[in-house]
């Protein structure tokens, strides 16, 4: 193995460890999507809680609705699946959308790492099974376990985004967070379901990892494009205004079509862009969550040793020191094309941080 990737690794350690985890510093309320899984206190239900915190008995006893307020767990296990397929080799913009899931997997298995948390990974490259690495503890785990998402095999063919999702629930024994790191190309019918059912038991997390070109289609004339996945070539006319037009169409009801499957499975939802700041974007989902989760509770509560934060200024306090972390990801060899929506172009060389 080159000495690059381990360069690479290293430097996105620094990154989350450095902007990251002092800003987002806290229990696991302030971090991560879920509540946790120990029982708490009850209060009265109001509009928006999640019906399956129903505490029934005091329900019952008080002829009042009530939820069960839960506490995060002293220990977390965190599983990331990552839908490592042909189709992340494109970019045209500041990195590949491969680059951008690894940079993400970086940041969850590191803000989840720390305090003897367990982290684990299966990682899914095209006509082979998922790549398993189980969940362990520490620094050197996270590494190792990252080391295998940066060296995945690219490999020819569709991964099952299904099938993953359910080795994913077959394999995450124990309640946590579940997070899926993908570019959710697969048409939804096809992980829907099993995404539903893995968050009938953990806290699940949708990554997914967008390029502009395949949002909207430039004016730069006839290209030749390919599917990384099937390697089918097509040729298309970019000059074509209403070609364009029903490209742009098209590109977002797909993307609007995702978003709904993920928020009928039950699923947060985080878009990362390539030609966007993922650290900037990755601090204002942590914040934004945050400050939800703390408008549900009572003023001044504190869990775990940590005083959630509720106010716009502080989210926005957050935003603006994260700064511009620089670039995490390039990857070699060029890509043209993505699979599905058949976005043209060439990424240009990626540049790491």
């Amino acid at each position: 193995m080159s000495g690059a990737p381990e360069v690479v690794l290293r430097r996105l350690q620094l990154l989350v460890t450095r902007r990251l985890d002092g800003l987002l510093h806290g229990d696991h309320l302030g971090l991560l999507p879920g509540p946790g899984s120990e029982a708490g206190e009850s209060r009265e239900y109001r509009h928006g809680d999640d019906v399956r915190r129903m505490d029934w008995p005091v329900t019952a006893r008080t002829t009042v609705p009530h939820v069960r307020r839960t506490e995060a767990d002293r220990e977390l296990e965190t599983w990331v699946a990552v839908d490592a397929s042909a189709s992340l080799d494109f970019g045209t913009a500041a990195m590949l959308k491969r680059d951008l899931a690894l940079a993400a997997a970086a940041a969850v298995t590191h803000l989840t790492v720390r305090g003897g948390n367990r982290v684990g990974a299966l990682v899914a490259t095209g006509g082979a099974p998922p790549k398993v690495v189980p969940a362990r503890p520490g620094r050197r785990a996270a590494q190792a376990l990252l080391r295998v998402v940066a060296n995945a095999e690219v490999r020819p063919g569709e991964v099952d985004l299904g099938d993953l999702v359910e080795r994913l629930h077959r394999t995450a024994r124990r309640r946590g967070l579940a997070v899926v790191v993908s570019d959710f190309l697969s048409p939804p019918p096809r992980w829907e379901r099993p995404l539903r059912m893995l968050a009938a038991r953990h806290d699940v997390l949708a990554v997914e990892v967008v390029d502009p070109r395949e949002l909207v289609l430039p004016d730069v004339g006839v290209l030749e494009v390919t599917d990384p996945e099937t390697g089918v070539v097509h040729e298309v006319d970019t000059g074509d205004a209403r070609l364009r037009e029903r490209y742009a169409a098209e590109a977002a009801r797909q993307r609007d079509e995702i978003a709904a499957a993920l928020r009928a499975a039950g699923a947060s939802h985080l878009r990362l862009r390539t030609d966007t700041d993922w650290l900037r974007e990755i601090v204002r989902y942590c914040a934004t969550r945050r400050r939800a989760r703390g408008a549900t509770r009572p003023a001044g509560t504190r869990t775990a040793g940590h005083a959630t934060d509720t106010g716009d200024h502080a989210a926005r306090t957050a935003v603006r020191a994260a700064g511009t972390p620089g670039h995490a990801g390039a990857a070699a060899g060029r890509a043209t094309g993505t699979p599905g929506a058949g976005a043209p172009g060439a990424h240009p060389a990626g540049r790491w941080p």
